[in-house]
């Protein structure tokens, strides 16, 4: 790409190089960016610039790192997903009653995320369910939850656009299976997904009243054994206490 080349390409790769950063464990230099996005140096500087300059990135003598911009950011993308200080107290209280962490996720915008937890945030990614935007929704219980919610036009363009992906040997691949999980998880009003993500995971979802937003918990499978009617109530109790509505 032309360094000096504007519009929707030049922006997508602006995001592209802003989510490498992000990706990274540890601060990045410009040439394994440059690298990583396949593009020349000169376009990788030429996109750091402004990034640098309205704060999204800062530079260290060990590389590019997010900058000071991006934690307001993240506080307005709370404030529109309804994250407030009581959001915060629930979800602490599921994860004292469960003994396991706590996840409220939601649909927007056509996708599915994870849009706060309890789990800490470590660099290794040991969270299967970390928060963020969840490409394999299909596999988890909040995307049951949230999935099983969309009218079935609208289930059917989210799973045109994602598929169903085997991230397991336990993932359902099949759209017909998928549609009676679905019937199964509306019957009981819960879902459950034991290692379809991850093969040593299990987590349990409950849907909250406004239908866009599920509350779920995440624990080792090894532990689940036996707990899913005792997680399934906490995780009831908790979304009747009724959680503040996000903006839309």
């Amino acid at each position: 790409m032309n360094p000096s080349q504007a519009g929707p390409a030049s922006v997508d790769r602006a995001l592209d190089l802003l989510e490498a950063i992000a990706r990274s464990p540890e601060p990045v230099g410009a040439r394994p960016l440059a690298t990583e996005l396949g593009c020349a140096l000169s376009t990788v500087y030429h996109l750091l610039a402004p990034l640098t300059a309205r704060g999204h990135v800062a530079r260290t003598p060990e590389g590019y790192v997010l900058g000071p911009r991006v934690p307001g950011l993240y506080r307005s993308f709370q404030r529109h997903a309804g994250i407030d200080a009581r959001t915060r107290g629930l979800l602490l209280d599921v994860r004292r009653a469960a003994g396991a962490h706590a996840y409220l996720s939601a649909r927007r915008g056509g996708r599915i995320a994870v849009v706060d937890s309890t789990a800490a945030v470590t660099a290794d990614g040991a969270d299967p369910f970390e928060v963020g935007l969840d490409h394999g929704a299909h596999a988890t219980a909040h995307g049951k939850v949230l999935l099983a919610a969309l009218g079935r036009s609208a289930r059917r363009r989210y799973l045109d656009e994602h598929g169903l992906p085997r991230l397991t040997e336990h993932t359902i691949t099949s759209p017909d299976r998928f549609e009676a999980e679905l019937r199964r998880v509306r019957a009981a009003g819960a879902a459950v997904s034991v290692g379809e993500t991850d093969p040593a995971y299990t987590c349990v979802a409950v849907p909250l009243a406004d239908g866009s937003r599920a509350l779920s918990v995440s624990l080792p499978t090894e532990r689940f054994r036996g707990r899913r009617r005792e997680l399934t109530r906490v995780l009831a109790r908790a979304a009747r206490h009724g959680f503040p509505a996000a903006s839309e």
